[in-house]
């Protein structure tokens, strides 16, 4: 005869407090969702209409017609791109310099890249946004970009992969007379390219979704990002729920469809960026 089995309770309250969280998190991208399909006059009514009636899409249609998200999208989209390229490629070239030569002050390079950590970024506007002015850079693509290209974690993770490296792969191409750059993007790079791509993701997704530098370099329409953008549309429509929830899940449906194509890159991305600040 089997014995009831006995409820596991820590399981249980554990469980029901996983759906509480879950919910608490989903809640606010569900009304997000809802107030972008009511009719305007709808978004503010009381007792609250938790369920669109009539379903519109009248709110979208307003957004592509009034505001400059096509735009926002190419400028968000090209400096992502744009910025992504050019930190792994220079992150990539110091960390295998640092890891794989051997040159004077190299301990003293590695050390400013680990005191980096310790500064924070909001200390560095003030002459960060001097020399851009300088350098006619403002309310430009490369005014956007340029500051953005700071990443010693970046420059860190990939040292920690190329110091894992078998001594005998370079000293063997060395002696086939391959040079450095040969070494690091026909060895070192299809060897830790699972770990380039996670990196490549995670750092798109940042600098789509970085607003404070964007602010503050860009100052026409034509040349803000995704982020940037949603803050006017309380300027062009004025208070318009349904269409700034509807910019709000344009903005970041892209980045949400490529979190769901590249959802494993992405969570050892991060995992191992968690793992070298923890």
């Amino acid at each position: 005869m089997t014995r009831p089995r006995r409820m596991n309770v820590p399981g249980l309250f554990g469980t029901l407090f996983t759906i509480f969280m879950v919910t608490v998190w989903l809640f606010p991208i569900y009304w997000a969702v809802a107030t972008s399909l009511k009719v305007e006059e709808n978004t503010l009514i009381k007792p609250p209409q938790w369920i669109p009636s009539p379903l519109t899409f009248e709110a979208f249609v307003r957004v592509f017609q009034e505001s400059a998200l096509l735009r926002w999208y190419f400028n968000s989209i090209l400096t992502g791109l744009i910025t992504t390229v050019l930190i792994l490629l220079l992150c990539m070239l110091c960390a295998y310099a640092i890891s794989q030569l051997t040159f004077p002050g190299k301990n003293i390079l590695y050390w400013l890249l680990l005191a980096g950590f310790m500064i924070p970024g909001q200390a560095l506007i003030v002459p960060v946004f001097e020399l851009m002015s300088n350098l006619s850079a403002v309310n430009s693509y490369w005014g956007i970009i340029l500051p953005q290209l700071i990443a010693p974690v970046t420059i860190i993770i990939y040292k920690q992969f190329f110091d894992a490296m078998p001594g005998e792969l370079r000293d063997s191409a060395v002696i086939d007379g391959a040079g450095e750059f040969r070494i690091l993007f026909n060895i070192f790079l299809p060897i830790n390219l699972g770990i380039t791509w996670a990196l490549a993701i995670v750092t798109f997704i940042g600098v789509w979704n970085a607003f404070f530098w964007p602010f503050l370099i860009t100052t026409s329409t034509d040349m803000m990002t995704i982020p940037v953008g949603i803050t006017q549309v309380q300027d062009a429509f004025g208070v318009r729920y349904a269409r700034e929830m509807a910019l709000t899940i344009m903005a970041g449906l892209p980045v949400v469809i490529g979190y769901l194509i590249f959802q494993k890159r992405v969570t050892e991305g991060i995992m191992v960026t968690a793992g070298l600040k923890g």
